[in-house]
C-alpha cells in the first residue's frame, strides 16, 4: 500500500485544516467515528483505510483532491496511479468500468444548494454544528 503510507498523516492534516471533528468526518463518509479515528491510527498495526467509496465521498464532499491524501510521488516513477485491490468494477471492459465509475462520482457529488450547506457548516463553531446535527437527529 505504498499510496497509503503516509495517509493517516495527511487526513489528519486535511480534516484539521478543515476544522472537521473526527465525528464530522465519520458523518461525510457514512462510517462511525471510530473508523475514521483508525484511519488516522499512528500505529501502523491499528491502523485501517478508506474503502474507495469513503475516500472519494471525503474528496468530493470537502473538495481535498485526492493527491492531497495519497502519496503519489515515487522517485522514478511514470506518474501512473495503480491501486492494486481498489476496483469501481468487476468488468474487464474499460468502458463498462468507467461508466460505473462516472455513476460512483455523480451518487457522491453535491448540488449546489448541498454544497453551500456544507461551506456554511465547515465555518461555524464546534457548538453550532453539533446543534445543527441534533436537530437533524443524529
Amino acid at each position: 500500500m505504498r499510496y497509503l503510507q503516509t495517509f493517516n498523516r495527511r487526513l489528519r492534516q486535511v480534516r484539521e485544516t478543515g476544522r472537521l471533528s473526527h465525528w464530522d468526518v465519520a458523518q461525510l463518509c457514512g462510517v462511525d467515528e471510530a473508523r475514521v479515528k483508525s484511519w488516522e491510527a499512528s500505529d501502523a498495526r491499528q491502523r485501517s483505510y478508506p474503502g474507495v467509496t469513503e475516500l472519494l465521498d471525503f474528496c468530493i464532499k470537502t473538495e481535498t483532491p485526492l493527491e492531497e491524501l495519497l502519496d503519489l510521488e515515487e522517485p522514478g516513477g511514470d506518474g501512473q496511479l495503480e491501486l492494486p485491490g481498489l476496483a469501481f468494477s468487476n468488468s474487464d471492459d474499460l468502458f463498462e468500468a468507467l461508466k460505473e465509475l462516472e455513476q460512483e462520482i455523480k451518487r457522491v457529488q453535491l448540488t449546489d444548494e448541498e454544497y453551500d450547506l456544507v461551506r456554511r457548516f465547515r465555518h461555524a463553531s464546534n457548538k453550532s454544528r453539533r446543534q445543527v446535527m441534533q436537530a437533524l437527529g443524529r
